[in-house]
C-alpha cells in the first residue's frame, strides 16, 4: 500500500486532482500493477480520466522507454479494424496497395491502450485474445504467424458481463483482460474533489486568457456540489470555462451558479436495469404480455355480450359497469362505413342493442352453419348455438406461457438440428439459459 508522501507525488507528477478515498485506491492499485506485465482492465464512465490511469500504468512500468498508443475501439470501422490491429498484406482487400503494419507490430515492446474495449466486434475479439494467450497474431491477408511483446491496458464504460450474457462480448476474453480491474469513480462520488478541480480550471484558464479567475462563494459550492455531472471531469471543465468566459462577475453565488446549469436533472438513472434473478426482458416477452391482455378483454367482452343478450331488459348501467371495454367502442360505432346505419348520431343503448344483435353478434358468436336471422326473427334470439364462454370452457383454452416456451424451444432444436447454439440465438437468449430450459422443461433432444 502506498502511503500518502507517494501518493502526492503520483499525483503531481501526472497532474491528477483529488483527494477522495476511492480515486486515492484506483491509483494505489495502478502504481502497484505497473512494474509487472498484467493486463489491466479499467472500468468507469465517460470522462471519468480513465485514459490517464492507462497513462500512469505505462509510465510506472519497465516499458516506459517503449511507444504508447491509445486506441478507441468504437472510432474504428468494423471492417478496417483488423487491418488497424494487426496490419495487412498487399492486396489483401479492395485498396490495399501496399503492405502495412499495424499497432501491434509497431509498438512491440510498449502498451496499447484499447479504449471502448465492448464496442470491438466478435471477430477480432478472437484475434485479440490470441494475442493475449500466445503472443501471436496475423496480419489481414497472410498466413504467416507474427510474435510481439505488447503489454495491454483496456477500458470499458459499459459493462462487459452484461455484454458477455447477451452474446456481445466473449466470456473468455472478459477473464483474460480482468486480470487486475481498476475502477475510475465518476466524479459525482469524489466529493470535495469537485471544487477542487473547479479551482483548478478556473486558474488554468485565466493564465491562458490574461483574466482574474472566478471564485466559489459558500452557497454556490453547496450547490455545485449537488450536481451529479452525467459527462463527469470533461463536462465540469467545460462548464468552468463557458462560466468564466460569459459572466462578467469574478465571485459566483448559488444564482448565478444556476443560470448555467441544465435548467431540469433527472433522479433516474440513463438505462433501465433490471432486478436481480431476471431474465433478459424481450420482445418475445412483451408480445405474450399483450396477448394475454387482448385474451382477458376478449373474455370479459364474450361474458358482457352473453349477459347482455339473456336479459332483454338490460340499460345503460351494463354499459358503464364495463366501461373499459367501451371505451372508443360509440366513436368506432358512428362510421358510416362501418356500421352505415349510425351515421354521426349518438347512439343510444337500445340501437347498440339492436345493431348488435341485428350484425355484429351472428357473425362473432353464433357458430358455423347457424344462418342470419331474418327481419321476422329479430326478436327472437337462439342461444343454443352460442359458445360456451363458461369458467371451465376458459381455463381449457387458456393460453400458457410454459407450453409455448416449451415449443418454440423444441421448433428451435428441430430446424438447427439439435444445435444448442444456434437454437438460442435463434431464440434470443444465451446458450446457458437454453440449457436450463431445455432441463426445466425435461426437453428430449433426440
Amino acid at each position: 500500500m502506498l502511503d500518502q508522501s507517494e501518493l502526492r507525488a503520483i499525483k503531481q507528477r501526472f497532474g491528477i486532482i483529488g483527494n477522495s478515498q476511492r480515486l486515492n485506491y484506483a491509483l494505489t492499485v495502478a502504481a502497484q500493477v505497473a512494474p509487472t506485465d498484467m493486463t489491466v482492465l479499467i472500468t468507469g464512465e465517460s470522462g471519468s480520466g480513465k485514459e490517464s490511469f492507462s497513462k500512469i500504468i505505462h509510465q510506472l512500468s519497465i516499458r516506459k522507454h517503449g511507444q504508447f498508443i491509445a486506441i478507441n475501439c468504437g472510432a474504428i470501422p468494423e471492417g478496417t479494424i483488423d487491418s488497424e490491429l494487426f496490419g495487412h498484406e498487399k492486396g489483401a482487400f479492395t485498396g490495399a496497395l501496399d503492405a502495412r503494419k499495424g499497432y501491434f507490430e509497431v509498438t512491440n515492446g510498449g502498451t496499447i491502450f484499447l479504449d471502448e474495449i465492448g464496442e470491438m466486434p466478435l471477430g477480432t475479439q478472437s484475434r485479440l485474445l490470441r494475442v493475449l494467450e500466445y503472443g501471436e497474431f496475423i496480419r489481414v491477408g497472410s498466413s504467416k504467424v507474427q510474435k510481439t511483446d505488447v503489454r495491454i491496458v483496456a477500458a470499458t464504460n459499459v459493462n462487459l458481463l452484461e455484454a458477455v450474457q447477451k452474446g456481445k462480448f466473449r466470456e473468455d476474453l472478459y477473464y483474460r483482460l480482468n486480470s487486475v480491474p481498476i475502477y475510475v469513480p465518476p466524479l459525482r462520488e469524489r466529493g470535495d474533489d469537485i471544487a477542487l478541480l473547479f479551482r483548478k480550471f478556473a486558474t488554468d484558464f485565466a493564465e491562458r486568457n490574461r483574466t482574474k479567475p472566478i471564485q466559489l462563494q459558500p452557497d454556490a459550492k453547496a450547490v455545485l456540489l449537488e450536481y451529479r455531472f452525467p459527462g463527469n471531469i470533461r463536462e465540469l471543465k467545460n462548464f468552468v470555462e463557458r462560466m468564466s468566459l460569459l459572466t462578467e462577475e469574478r465571485e459566483i453565488d448559488a444564482n448565478i451558479l444556476r443560470q448555467f446549469l441544465p435548467p431540469t436533472q433527472s433522479s433516474l438513472p440513463a438505462l433501465y436495469r433490471q432486478e436481480s434473478g431476471r431474465e433478459n426482458f424481450s420482445e418475445r416477452d412483451l408480445l405474450y404480455k399483450v396477448l394475454f391482455e387482448m385474451r382477458h378483454d376478449l373474455t370479459e367482452l364474450k361474458k358482457l355480450v352473453l349477459r347482455m343478450l339473456q336479459d332483454e331488459n338490460f340499460d345503460s348501467r351494463v354499459i358503464r359497469e364495463h366501461q373499459d371495454l367501451f371505451n372508443g367502442v360509440h366513436s368506432d360505432l358512428r362510421g358510416a362505413e362501418k356500421y352505415p346505419g349510425f351515421g354521426n348520431q349518438p347512439v343510444t343503448t337500445d340501437q347498440f342493442k339492436r345493431e348488435f344483435e341485428d350484425s355484429v353478434a351472428p357473425s362473432l358468436l353464433i357458430k358455423n352453419g347457424t344462418k342470419s336471422k331474418s327481419k321476422s326473427e329479430e326478436s327472437v334470439v337462439d342461444y343454443s348455438n352460442i359458445e360456451d364462454i363458461s369458467p371451465e370452457a376458459e381455463e381449457e383454452d387458456d393460453l400458457s406461457l410454459e407450453n409455448k416456451e416449451r415449443e418454440m424451444i423444441r421448433k428451435a432444436l428441430k430446424r438447427h438440428g439439435q444445435k444448442r447454439k444456434y437454437a438460442a440465438q435463434d431464440l434470443g437468449i444465451s446458450e446457458r439459459t437454453l440449457y436450463r430450459k431445455i432441463k426445466q422443461y425435461e426437453i428430449d433432444e433426440q
